[in-house]
């Protein structure tokens, strides 16, 4: 007995807003510490994503990463104030000394909104959340140094190019870091998307 003809779903078309944007998130441009290439994107929150992710490497120690995704719902959506939404993460490896000072959250999330400014990305809506973590081995493990992280989740609704946001994005991982700032007239690498193969 043939088995029954099932219509086949296709997935939808991207709509050329949301092509463009894409676009323009390869095109972004980041420093050599940085490793950044295509992840893949949720699929339930928006109805098209399209994400990124990266490590950060400093003397060959992996020292933070990050991830950067971009959603786009054609019909707006209330909360965004618009038709996309940025939604980023970073980790940074810090001195744990660092997580006692009651001004360290307020200051990573200036990162970011001095990020956005200094790359010229218009946002709206901007929310999110900075944690500090430390932790301390004892027992079998207390020959362990302490450690501690930052984390910085965070989402804005951008407004122009996604090219800007996304390298402020990149930005905010080398400065939760402590990379120092890429001096004036000193040119950022292209993207090294693809060096670890296909994404």
């Amino acid at each position: 007995m043939a088995a029954p003809d099932h219509p086949r779903i296709e997935p939808p078309l991207a709509p050329q807003e949301f092509a463009r944007a894409v676009d323009q998130m390869r095109r972004a441009k980041f420093r050599p510490e940085l490793f950044v290439e295509e992840m893949p994107a949720p699929q339930r929150i928006a109805p098209f994503a399209s994400a990124l992710s990266a490590d950060v490497t400093v003397e060959g120690e992996d020292v933070g990463s990050g991830r950067v995704v971009v959603l786009h719902d054609p019909a707006g959506n209330e909360a965004w104030h618009g038709t996309f939404r940025c939604v980023a993460y970073a980790r940074a490896e810090i001195d744990p000394e660092q997580v006692t000072d009651p001004l360290l959250a307020a200051v990573g999330w200036s990162w970011l909104t001095d990020a956005l400014d200094a790359h010229g990305a218009e946002y709206a809506a901007p929310s999110g959340s900075v944690t500090c973590v430390s932790s301390e081995s004892f027992g079998g493990m207390a020959d362990e140094p302490p450690t501690a992280q930052l984390e910085i989740r965070a989402s804005w609704s951008p407004l122009g190019d996604l090219t800007a946001h996304v390298e402020a994005w990149g930005e905010l991982l080398c400065t939760a870091v402590g990379l120092p700032p890429v001096p004036d007239g000193v040119a950022t690498m292209p993207s090294r998307r693809g060096q670890r193969g296909p994404a």
